[in-house]
């Protein structure tokens, strides 16, 4: 699991993030909608990803997004089959990770599950039979 394939930012206002990022910044991005779902940007080495913070917490499952310390940010391991999802997810359980949404099919299509490190960060691993990898094991998103 040496890899981090996604970093998600739960964003509070996406249409104004997009701009900062794509337009302020200059992201990559293939999106051209200005009020979008989600946004990727392409990054040399990782890709970063713009999400509603409400809907990203509850994706984590976790129910009081006020008081849970959730701090917005989360981290992404994408792997290549749905075995790879639960050895990692496994892993991560032995070394004193806490499961905070077990491995499952989600809305969108794929089989994810969240863990927390020792510190709190919230990590997803994930796996989608439509994934595409490139040499550096990174997922292409386009």
């Amino acid at each position: 699991m040496n890899r981090i394939n996604l970093i998600t930012l739960g964003v509070r206002d996406i249409k104004k993030s997009l701009h900062f990022y794509r337009d302020g910044l200059g992201f990559k991005t293939y999106v051209d909608d200005d009020n979008p779902d989600i946004v990727f940007f392409d990054n040399n080495g990782t890709k970063l990803a713009l999400y509603p913070y409400n809907e990203l917490a509850a994706d984590i499952n976790l129910d009081n997004r006020n008081n849970d310390g959730f701090s917005g940010i989360t981290l992404a391991y994408n792997a290549k089959s749905r075995e790879e999802v639960d050895t990692i997810i496994n892993k991560a359980e032995k070394a004193g990770g806490k499961i905070v949404k077990k491995p499952q099919k989600v809305f969108w299509g794929g089989y994810s599950g969240y863990f927390s490190d020792p510190d709190g960060y919230f990590w997803e691993v994930a796996y989608s039979d439509g994934w595409e990898f490139d040499g550096n094991d990174m997922l292409v998103i386009e």
